[in-house]
């Protein structure tokens, strides 16, 4: 395989896959509405009018999908809502229709996914990938994604799947939010736990998947070490020299301030990254400390 297409490359995430990837020699394209806007090699594709360059498909040897609205972009409204499953979901349908039509059709499909399927709050319960669903929104995003990229298999594709755990990345992300604040402390008990997983470990996670075809099926893409809320906060606050008071910020306000979204917060899942090591995936970042250490060093999340 030599030309990788990618949804979603301009995110944070697929701007590390394609430094990977070129790095290892392969060709790299994004999909984009405005492919003129990167230096990045892009062809067109748009949600709303479910539109996509067909040269892209048979240009590609590999898809990587990471296309989504952020999760936690702006409050739960209903729009919202409906946006996040909508590009999702139609996105992957472009695709797999688009796939079906190409005379010459990619090898492999490698999808994200997120321990949102688990459901909000799993406890202290060790999760796997054979873990039950769950039945909440995010649960019924996540559920509703699957099953669209899993009709790539359909297609004859080799198709992965990575539930994503919470990525370390300080530029963006969860961890950004948690160290917004002048005096970093714990999310309502600070009990819940983060499955994390470094950024540059998660785009290499990518990587893997796309080189080892005898990969298929759903991988949870998280690190090897869920710690708690508190935890994560701790350590991460004395990384950048940021007071930290072990006094949550209470669970009323957090629903006040974040509505619904605030069980993402609240809530947590501990959840197991061996079937992507007996695989072979070997972690550059296994323990939280090397983690935020790569994350806050200078530079930040580049290797």
């Amino acid at each position: 395989m030599k030309n990788i297409l990618i949804t979603g490359g301009s995110g944070l995430v697929g701007k590390r896959i394609t430094a990977h990837l070129e790095t290892k020699g392969y060709t790299v394209a994004w999909l984009s509405r405005s492919p003129d806007k990167y230096e990045q090699k892009s062809f067109f594709w748009d949600l709303d009018s479910m539109k996509i360059d067909e040269n892209a498909i048979e240009w590609a040897d590999a898809i990587i999908h990471l296309a989504g609205e952020g999760v936690a972009d702006s409050r739960w409204t209903a729009k919202r809502k409906q946006a996040i499953l909508h590009s999702r979901t139609h996105s992957t349908q472009i695709l797999s229709e688009a796939i079906s039509k190409a005379e010459k059709k990619p090898k492999t499909f490698v999808a994200a996914s997120a321990v949102g399927y688990y459901g909000f709050d799993t406890g202290d319960n060790l999760i796997t990938e054979n873990s039950p669903k769950g039945n909440d929104f995010l649960s019924q995003v996540v559920i509703a994604w699957e099953n669209e990229s899993q009709r790539m298999e359909d297609l004859g594709l080799r198709t992965v799947m990575l539930r994503i755990g919470i990525v370390l990345d300080k530029a963006g992300g969860a961890l950004k939010e948690m160290m917004k604040p002048p005096v970093a402390a714990p999310l309502g008990s600070g009990e819940q736990w983060m499955s994390w997983i470094q950024i540059e470990d998660l785009a290499r996670m990518f990587v893997f998947a796309v080189e080892n075809e005898t990969l298929s099926g759903v991988f949870n893409g998280v690190g090897p070490q869920p710690a708690t809320n508190k935890t994560v906060t701790e350590i991460a606050a004395k990384k950048i020299d940021k007071m930290f008071v072990n006094i949550g910020v209470p669970g009323f306000l957090l629903k006040i301030v974040l509505g619904e979204m605030a069980q993402m917060v609240l809530g947590g899942n501990k959840v197991s990254s061996k079937k992507i090591e007996a695989a072979g995936f070997k972690f550059r970042y296994p323990t939280l400390e090397e983690a935020l250490e790569k994350t806050f060093s200078k530079g930040g999340s580049r290797d």
